[in-house]
């Protein structure tokens, strides 16, 4: 009887140290990922992780690497609002995950201007280049004041930790 004891407890001793190596591994990705995420220098963000690139008051506007990571695979991207006129915070479409769908916020007051077409055929674009060709829409600037609640790189950086 008693080296059954013995031999449970070496058993629950081992199944500790598994889950201790297992939580350590998952810190070191979770840590490797988020250094591996890049937050652009020449962008501008919002606490709700879009980013936004200006060239006078024309913007291009899409979705951080955080937020993308966090969504998971980019399916569908859903943007009908070419030619509207939308205030600051106003909702200018949603982009579909696999295991969900969110809604994509206007950093700042402005008139759409253009959607990335290229969205349409490959939305893992998003994925894999959000600075980049994942791109979302270009928009022409009404209210330039709005600029000046967004966050810097830092700040973003600071704000997903």
């Amino acid at each position: 009887m008693f080296s059954s004891i013995l031999s449970n407890m070496d058993f629950k001793i081992g199944l500790l140290n598994i889950f201790a190596a297992f939580k350590k591994l998952l810190n070191i990705c979770i840590t490797k990922n988020k250094k591996n995420m890049s937050f652009p220098s020449n962008l501008l963000y919002t606490k709700d992780h879009e980013w936004i690139s200006l060239e006078g008051n024309i913007a291009t506007v899409g979705i951080t690497a955080f937020a993308q990571s966090e969504l998971g695979d980019i399916v569908y991207v859903d943007i009908n609002t070419v030619g509207d006129q939308l205030d600051a915070n106003a909702i200018f479409g949603t982009v579909e995950a696999v295991k969900t769908v969110s809604d994509l916020f206007l950093p700042v007051a402005g008139k759409v201007l253009e959607v990335n077409a290229e969205l349409e055929k490959e939305p893992e674009l998003v994925n894999n280049d959000p600075y980049g060709k994942g791109w979302m829409i270009k928009l022409e600037v009404s209210t330039p004041a709005d600029v000046d609640a967004l966050l810097d790189a830092a700040a973003y950086e600071s704000l997903v930790g």
